[in-house]
């Protein structure tokens, strides 16, 4: 029987997001209702909101979560009622190319839940990243739920789910940083502040924070950073050669998403070195360099999606090595909200105030 619950909307573009009676169906075939304890405030949301991701409103926002599995549907036998899991927003097919290639992390046809949540008039929304987990509860594709210990706390499980993720999986799996490398990560928000913690997980000798908020800076240092260079006072290219004994760094993590930066990054890495693009660019960006600086400097220009995760290999993992001491996680967390705060959030957030405010429910 469908289930009425309070869940955060965004109505209409740049319009306030305000709490809702939300309907949430029995779960279908390979489908599950997870009851929501926690989820993180992303920048993501906040482009739904904007309508930056599409004009698809209303949307239901929230992807970043963590909960428990209440019911589940016809087929489902990875998850069952009373799982902890945390969401995600890349729930892998098993049968397109890249999953049959043994490269489940690009699968080309991930999904989500088919049937709609909706108003209690009978409006469809569109749940953000195919979650919607600004919600008491929500209804998702069985594999979108990854099981983890339960006893890490839900406000920090959930942080994987999106842009801790994303940063950890720049570091560790898109940039393979390993032991002594040096590191230049770009943008010290949630997700550069995160691949400063991948990188430093991953043994590297040199990780050189970039920012121009020095309060930014100082939290990335927490985090594994060993220099920090305020790129509003200090040319970014030049300070990261000098720290790297005149040739750059091995890799560098770009986590703004801007053609400014991306340029630091190319030229501030070393010969045959990787940049990481993890930054979310807009569609009107443009990006222009030397053909001849991409062909001499050789190495290797990626971008990552979702930090190339895998969530069945990487959440339990990463969420071990914080239950170990050995990830600090919820170093994240900078506050927890009510859903009823997500719009105050939003404008913590658009101020640099925040790594993650979080809503715990």
């Amino acid at each position: 029987m469908a289930q009425e619950v309070r869940g955060v909307i965004a109505p209409g573009k740049d319009e306030p997001v305000r709490v809702e009676t939300i309907v949430v169906p029995d779960p279908g075939p390979g489908e599950a209702v997870v009851r929501v304890q926690a989820c993180g405030v992303c920048h993501t949301d906040l482009h739904y909101k904007q309508g930056g991701i599409s004009d698809d409103f209303p949307f239901l926002l929230g992807h970043e979560a963590a909960g428990v599995v209440e019911s589940v549907g016809a087929g489902v036998t990875d998850v069952a009622p009373g799982d902890f899991v945390v969401l995600n927003w890349r729930a892998v097919c098993g049968n397109c190319r890249a999953c049959l290639r043994g490269r489940p992390w690009y699968c080309f046809d991930t999904h989500n839940a088919r049937q709609k949540m909706t108003l209690t008039d009978g409006t469809e929304l569109s749940p953000a990243l195919g979650i919607g987990a600004f919600a008491e509860k929500t209804l998702v594709a069985a594999g979108q739920c990854t099981k983890v210990d339960p006893a890490v706390s839900p406000a920090v499980a959930g942080l994987l789910g999106c842009g801790v993720m994303a940063g950890l999986g720049a570091a560790l799996n898109t940039g393979e940083v390993g032991r002594g490398d040096s590191v230049a990560v770009i943008g010290c928000g949630g997700v550069g502040d995160a691949a400063i913690a991948g990188a430093n997980l991953a043994g590297a000798a040199k990780i050189i924070a970039v920012d121009i908020d020095d309060r930014k800076l100082a939290t990335a240092r927490t985090l594994g950073a060993t220099h920090t260079v305020n790129s509003k006072e200090t040319d970014p290219v030049a300070a990261v050669r000098e720290l790297t004994g005149g040739f750059g760094a091995d890799v560098v993590i770009e986590a703004v998403g801007r053609p400014e930066t991306y340029r630091q990054a190319f030229y501030a890495r070393d010969l045959a070195g990787t940049v990481v693009l993890v930054g979310v660019p807009t569609p009107e960006m443009k990006l222009e360099l030397p053909l001849l600086d991409v062909f001499g400097r050789g190495g290797a220009l990626k971008s990552s999606w979702y930090g190339d995760c895998l969530p069945s290999r990487d959440f339990p993992m990463l969420i071990d090595l914080h239950l170990q001491g050995r990830l600090p996680l919820d170093a994240f967390v900078t506050e927890t909200i009510r859903l009823d705060e997500v719009e105050k959030a939003f404008e913590r957030m658009h101020h640099g105030d925040v790594l993650r405010s979080v809503v715990v429910l």
